[in-house]
């Protein structure tokens, strides 16, 4: 059973920075697609950005310049780094990852970005 756990979420003033953390249960060394998403209060749940085995990576427009996604094959551990954090990057974020076609998701961490 693959079990992704999130961490690092929290309180942020406008235009301060963040960095969640995903430790997942297995090795993600071979692990093509993980990424992270986000769900607002009363919105749908949106891909924030993506990141393959071989360092390719994607992001929402909203976050292009401001985010970063990262991983660390050795601690089986992806991040996202958030920069320049605006009151809509609130939300609850989530990990993911598709392991032979089988997707698995963490249980989120809240980040709140107010005065």
């Amino acid at each position: 059973q693959v079990q992704l756990v999130e961490s690092g979420g929290g309180l942020v003033q406008p235009g301060g920075s963040l960095t969640v953390s995903c430790a997942a249960s297995v090795s993600i060394f071979s692990i093509n697609a993980m990424g992270w998403y986000r769900q607002a209060p009363g919105k749908q749940r949106e891909l924030v950005a993506g990141v393959t085995s071989d360092g390719r990576t994607n992001y929402a427009d909203s976050v292009k310049g401001r985010f970063t996604i990262s991983r660390d094959n050795a601690k089986n551990t992806m991040y996202l780094h958030m920069n320049s954090l605006k009151p809509e990057d609130q939300a609850v974020y989530y990990c993911n990852l598709d392991l032979y076609g089988m997707v698995y998701w963490g249980k989120g961490t809240l980040v709140t970005v107010s005065l």
